[in-house]
């Protein structure tokens, strides 16, 4: 089967190195590989004999104006040249929480991808992810205050870009569930917590501080909004997984 998969980045080039072992034919869609969903460059090319387009690309900016222009112009390019090819399943990775999270610029910019996918009138997946377990060092870094590290008490249930990887792949090859999927990893508490086991197993000596302002990288959120509110799929790396081989690299 031919599947197009844009974006190469951490995702997509394993979501490609998957598909490709299991004997199917992909296409890499980047800027760098003359498909620009953007610009519309190489796209409808791309997609001649494709059944099934998995799209991992992202905005190159999280502000607000940004984001949305992104994911409209590069939906709207991708969904129409996926009508005229007769592509037959359209899957997209989002985030979970993406309806509650109204504060942040970055999520309206999913909700407009989200939208313009549920009406293109091509079968789909949208499949929301958790956080990734590998934002969880830049979400110290970001949160660092002197030697204090303040972070918020709200859910949150990071996945391993693995397991990702993994899903999105399984969901390629499954049925359009013409509706939302959600994956998650497999342990969860306050972020608070998981950042004070990532700066305690790495040896700093800086001190985290929990607070209950329920904030995610300077917006406010709803005290669950980065975690499933109902079933989900769970990956198999947990969080002390992740650490043990962050530490080796």
């Amino acid at each position: 089967m031919k599947i197009v998969v844009i974006g190469t980045g951490l995702i997509g080039s394993n979501v490609a190195k998957k598909l490709e072992q299991m004997g199917h034919t992909v296409i890499a869609g980047s800027p760098s590989t003359g498909i620009n969903t953007l610009t519309g460059e190489g796209v409808a090319e791309a997609l001649v004999g494709a059944e099934v387009v998995v799209d991992l690309a992202n905005s190159p900016s999280f502000d607000e104006e940004t984001a949305v222009s992104f994911f409209k112009t590069a939906g709207n390019n991708l969904l129409t040249a996926e009508k005229a090819a007769g592509v037959k399943h359209h899957v997209a990775l989002s985030i979970v929480g993406v309806d509650e999270m109204g504060e942040v610029g970055y999520m309206r910019g999913k909700k407009v991808q989200e939208k313009l996918i549920r009406e293109s009138g091509v079968p789909y997946t949208i499949i929301r992810s958790t956080q990734f377990q590998e934002f969880v060092p830049a979400i110290a870094g970001g949160s660092t205050q002197g030697n204090e590290v303040h972070v918020s008490k709200v859910a949150f249930q990071p996945i391993a870009a693995e397991d990702v990887a993994t899903f999105v792949a399984q969901f390629a090859l499954a049925a359009p569930a013409n509706g939302v999927e959600e994956i998650a990893g497999p342990d969860r508490g306050f972020l608070s917590t998981f950042v004070d086991t990532y700066v305690k197993e790495t040896g700093d000596t800086k001190v985290v501080i929990p607070n209950d302002r329920n904030e995610y990288f300077g917006a406010e959120i709803p005290q669950a909004a980065l975690a499933p509110t109902g079933e989900a799929h769970l990956g198999k790396i947990r969080f002390q997984q992740f650490i043990e081989s962050a530490l080796v690299k």
